[in-house]
C-alpha cells in the first residue's frame, strides 16, 4: 500500500517537472518566423528594386558599355572601339572649351547665389516689414519653369525693344547685345540663373538663422557689440555648416547647367556659352555619335564625383 501511494503521489510532480517544449523546437520556430518575415519583406522591396534596376542600373551599365563602342544614332558602326573615345575626348579642343565655359559659369553664379540668398534671408530674419511679400517675391521666380524664365529674359535682352536696352537708351548709353556678344552672353546667362534659382538657397537660410540662440546676441549687446560685429562674430560662424552645404549644392548644380543656356543662347555666340552637357547633347544628337557622347559623359561624371568627395572632406573637416 505504501509503495502504491508513493508512486501515485510522485506521478504529478514528475509530470509537472517535464518541459513542455524542447529548446530545439522553439529555436526552429523562431527561425521559421524570420524566414517568413524575410520573404514578406522581399515582395515589398521587389517593385522598387525592379524599377531601380530598370531605370538606373541598366542605363548606367548600358551607357558605360556604349562608351567603349562606335555606336551611332543612325544604327551604323556599333563595333567595339576600346579606349579610342576616351583618348579622343582628352585631346578634344571643343570639349575643353565647353569645360572652361562651365567653370566660368560656376564662378559667376555660385558666389552671388550664396551671398545674395544670405542677404535676403537676413533681411527677413531681422524683421523687415511686410515679410510675407518679401518671402513671396524672393521665392516666386524659382517656381517658374525654365522655358517661361528664358522667354521673359529674352524679351528684356532684345536689342531694339527690350527693357534693358530701352533703359540704356534713355540714359544716353549705347545699346548692348546681351546674348549676341561673346563678352556679355555668359554674364547674361549667369544673371538669368541667379534671378531664377536664388529662391531655393533663400529657403535654406531662415531655418539656420532661427536656430541661433538668442542669448548669444544678448551677451554680445551687453558687451557693446554693434550690428555688424554681431553679424560677423555670431551669425556668419553659426550658419557656416548651412553655407558649406549650399556651396556644395550650388557648385554641383552649376556644373550640370544645360536648360537655360540651351534655350537662351544655344551655346552661342561662337560656342562662348556652350557647357559640357550641351556639348554632349550636340555630339550625341546632332553629330549622331552616341559612343563618343557616352565617353564624355562618364569622364564628366568622374570629375563631378571627385569634386563631391573633396567638398565632403572639406565639410567634415570644418565640422570636426
Amino acid at each position: 500500500m505504501s509503495s502504491l501511494t508513493t508512486n501515485k503521489a510522485s506521478t504529478p510532480a514528475t509530470e509537472a517537472a517535464a518541459p513542455v517544449d524542447p529548446p530545439s523546437r522553439s529555436s526552429s520556430d523562431a527561425a521559421r518566423r524570420r524566414s517568413i518575415q524575410g520573404r514578406s519583406g522581399f515582395w515589398f522591396v521587389l517593385p522598387f528594386a525592379a524599377a531601380f534596376s530598370l531605370f538606373l542600373i541598366w542605363p548606367i551599365l548600358s551607357g558605360l558599355w556604349m562608351s567603349f563602342t562606335n555606336q551611332s544614332l543612325t544604327g551604323s558602326g556599333s563595333g567595339f572601339a576600346g579606349l579610342a573615345n576616351y583618348t579622343e575626348a582628352v585631346g578634344d579642343a571643343a570639349l575643353w572649351q565647353a569645360l572652361g565655359n562651365t567653370v566660368v559659369f560656376t564662378l559667376l553664379t555660385v558666389v552671388p547665389l550664396v551671398v545674395l540668398s544670405f542677404a535676403l534671408a537676413y533681411l527677413v530674419y531681422i524683421g523687415l516689414p511686410g515679410q510675407w511679400l518679401w518671402r513671396l517675391s524672393f521665392f516666386a521666380p524659382y517656381l517658374l519653369p525654365v522655358s517661361v524664365t528664358v522667354a521673359l529674359w529674352q524679351w528684356m535682352f532684345q536689342p531694339d525693344f527690350g527693357l534693358l536696352n530701352g533703359l540704356l537708351q534713355r540714359a544716353g548709353l549705347t545699346q548692348l547685345g546681351f546674348i549676341s556678344e561673346e563678352g556679355l552672353a555668359m554674364f547674361s546667362v549667369a544673371l538669368v540663373t541667379v534671378w531664377w534659382t536664388i529662391g531655393f538657397n533663400f529657403l535654406l537660410y531662415p531655418s539656420a538663422l532661427n536656430n541661433i540662440p538668442d542669448h548669444l546676441y544678448e551677451a554680445a549687446s551687453i558687451d557693446g557689440a554693434g550690428p555688424w560685429r554681431r553679424l560677423a562674430s555670431i551669425t556668419i560662424p553659426m550658419i557656416s555648416r548651412t553655407t558649406v552645404m549650399i556651396v556644395m549644392l550650388q557648385i554641383l548644380a552649376s556644373l550640370k547647367v544645360f536648360e537655360q543656356i540651351f534655350l537662351l543662347t544655344n551655346g552661342g555666340p561662337n560656342g562662348s556659352t556652350r557647357s559640357v552637357l550641351e556639348y554632349i547633347y550636340d555630339v550625341g544628337f546632332s553629330g549622331y555619335r552616341l559612343g563618343y557622347a557616352s565617353a564624355i559623359s562618364y569622364l564628366f561624371f568622374a570629375l563631378i564625383v571627385v569634386i563631391s568627395i573633396v567638398q565632403l572632406r572639406v565639410m567634415n573637416r570644418k565640422s570636426a
